[in-house]
């Protein structure tokens, strides 16, 4: 098949070298029976490549099942996946098949694939080196053909260096990789995507296309989109629905592109996980600002309170003549403050400058602020709902 009648099958839009590359690589795995790993940010589309994958397959008569195992509970997904014997566990009522054994002889996506728990990576291990699970609750072996396409969306070599993915997986896994690229790095096909975007909403609203000038079209370029192919697509529905105008100016347009999410930060080349790089990075950044923040309303506070020309910067003269012991190295900064009777005080503010505090805190206040609407909290914290999600699950957060 060609690369372009391959494109008008699957509705893919776009002729960047990286994203047909990428196309190229699944073709040519796709008659094989080999493990793939789609790697690429949040909203790239790398599902899609998974149904390629799998449609030009021996297997595309076969069922095809996919799984996202960032949002199954750690306490089930080894059921969800490998099936259960009654009574196995509280709630097992009744026996129950898993996915590897549903899906026989077909294929299996699993998304967010670096999000499995420690143990359901040594089962999945077992799979694809034996082709053999067992239930949970059972000590019969089961076999199973099934070929598994995998995809994540953080660098998945980090996690091994952390502790919480085995390398071995890793491997098994990698045997042929794809990268999927971000739309950031596919420019070329910005205004193309939007314009396909902006006639099937006119189409569903039955209503005429929106069109960008020449200055809309460079807003909208030069625009990051962390949510990458997905948020392109919101921006166009908004567009198609609210626009004014069916010409929009760049003036028009600027109240659809979401300023407050840009960022003009560097971003370290060669990563394949930068949109989980920048959202981290991004809840450091308002943390510190908002430590900032909260140091200069104290200093407003003691100014405030203490009146003007009282406050002395604590020399080591005047310690010693008041008796404070001098300030050691590394020891936090202390100040002195003489109040309206002529007392002398030592002030010594102790804070906490815990990062994961700071961003436990942030995250709790986002949450309570939207009354625990996920999707808000993250847009609010300028990062992905996906990542919210995990960092609910790592700090044991109640919302």
């Amino acid at each position: 098949m060609e690369l372009q009648s391959l494109k008008n099958r699957f509705g893919i839009i776009g002729n960047s070298p990286a994203l047909n590359h990428a196309l190229t690589t699944a073709m040519q795995v796709a008659p094989t029976d080999l493990t793939v790993l789609i790697n690429g940010e949040s909203g790239v589309g790398k599902e899609s490549f998974s149904h390629i994958i799998h449609q030009l397959s021996a297997r595309k008569h076969n069922p095809f099942i996919a799984v996202n195992c960032g949002a199954i509970p750690e306490g089930t997904i080894d059921s969800e996946l490998f099936g259960h014997e009654k009574g196995s566990f509280t709630g097992a009522h009744e026996a129950r098949k898993g996915y590897f054994e549903t899906v026989n002889s077909g294929t299996i996506f699993l998304d967010e694939v670096g999000e499995l728990p420690i143990g359901t990576q040594a089962r999945l291990l077992r799979v694809l080196e034996a082709q053999e699970y067992i239930r949970v609750g059972s000590s019969k072996v089961m076999k199973t053909d099934v070929r598994v396409v995998a995809a994540t969306n953080v660098n998945l070599l980090d996690k091994i260096a952390a502790g919480r993915f085995r390398e071995d997986l890793y491997y098994r896994l990698n045997t042929v990789p794809i990268h999927v690229p971000a739309l950031r790095d596919r420019k070329e096909d910005i205004v193309t995507l939007f314009r396909r975007f902006c006639i099937d909403f006119a189409e569903k609203y039955r209503t005429d296309p929106v069109q960008l000038d020449d200055a809309a079209k460079q807003l909208l370029v030069n625009y990051s989109f962390p949510g990458n192919i997905r948020e392109l697509k919101n921006i166009a529905e908004q567009v198609s629905v609210l626009a004014k105008s069916k010409i929009v100016t760049a003036e028009n347009f600027q109240q659809f592109i979401p300023n407050s999410r840009q960022r003009n930060l560097p971003v370290p080349v060669g990563s394949n996980d930068n949109q989980s790089f920048m959202s981290e990075r991004e809840i450091l950044y308002k943390m510190l600002f908002e430590m900032k923040n909260d140091l200069n309303e104290l200093k407003k506070i003691v100014y405030t309170a203490v009146p003007q020309g009282e406050i002395f910067k604590g020399t080591a003269e005047f310690q010693h003549q008041n008796g404070f012991t001098p300030i050691q190295q590394n020891e936090p900064a202390r100040s002195i403050v003489i109040d309206s009777n002529n007392n002398v005080h030592e002030i010594q503010v102790e804070e906490s400058m815990s990062l994961m505090d700071k961003e436990k805190e942030m995250i709790i206040k986002a949450l309570k602020k939207h009354r625990s609407r996920r999707k808000d909290a993250a847009r609010d914290l300028g990062i992905s709902e996906r990542t919210l999600y995990r960092k609910i699950k790592e700090y044991n957060i109640a919302d």
